[in-house]
């Protein structure tokens, strides 16, 4: 009996280097602008199946988006009949445009807080979070310029850490390497990720 037991039982998939309360914080962003239509609705719903094919728990998402569990249900059931694709990987070091979008995004939040609001990104990166400004090459400019700004201007002030992930990002985008292998995941998708797994970095290296 205790052999059938061990057979039935599900271990906690490894969740590195996103947190139960990372997660929970993505999810209430989305849900915060989600009556700004159905393109955040729909990103929702990829991020829920996404989380499910990287092996959580439907009751464990239900609790992080604030849904009910059938409701999550729903949305994982409607994935499964599509093809399988490989969970996404978790980690910085990848180079698709809509992923160097999110680091943007996300250190230019971290920099805004840091400077209590004072930064010159604020007002960019709330708008972007408010779904009024898209990822445009126009936008994602103004933004890179806002964020070398606040680097220059706040050195003493910004960990070294900020500067670091800027140029990474910057030499990146400036870069015509096409992505290898190419991403299953929606352009939005990916910059959520990356936006969260970058927050997350500079944290840990503060």
């Amino acid at each position: 009996m205790a052999v059938e037991e061990d057979t039935r039982r599900t271990p906690e998939p490894p969740t590195a280097p996103l947190t139960e309360a990372q997660v929970e914080r993505m999810f209430a962003d989305m849900n915060d602008v989600i009556r700004a239509g159905e393109e955040m609705r729909g990103l929702r719903a990829e991020m829920i199946r996404l989380f499910a094919d990287l092996g959580w728990t439907q009751d464990r998402i239900a609790r992080l988006t604030g849904m009910s569990q059938p409701a999550v249900s729903k949305q994982v059931t409607k994935h499964k009949g599509a093809d399988p694709s490989p969970p996404p990987r978790l980690s910085l070091d990848q180079h698709d445009t809509p992923w160097l979008e999110g680091r943007l995004w996300g250190l230019a939040e971290e920099i805004s807080e840091t400077l209590h609001d004072a930064a010159h990104c604020t007002r960019h990166v709330n708008a972007v979070a408010r779904g009024r400004k898209h990822f445009t090459p126009q936008n994602v400019d103004e933004l890179r310029r806002l964020v070398e700004e606040d680097l220059r201007l706040h050195r003493a002030t910004l960990p070294d850490g900020h500067r670091h992930a800027y140029d990474e990002i910057s030499r990146a985008l400036d870069s015509s390497a096409p992505a290898t292998p190419t991403p299953t995941e929606s352009p939005s998708a990916r910059r959520t990720l990356a936006r969260q797994i970058q927050r997350a970095n500079l944290r840990e290296e503060a």
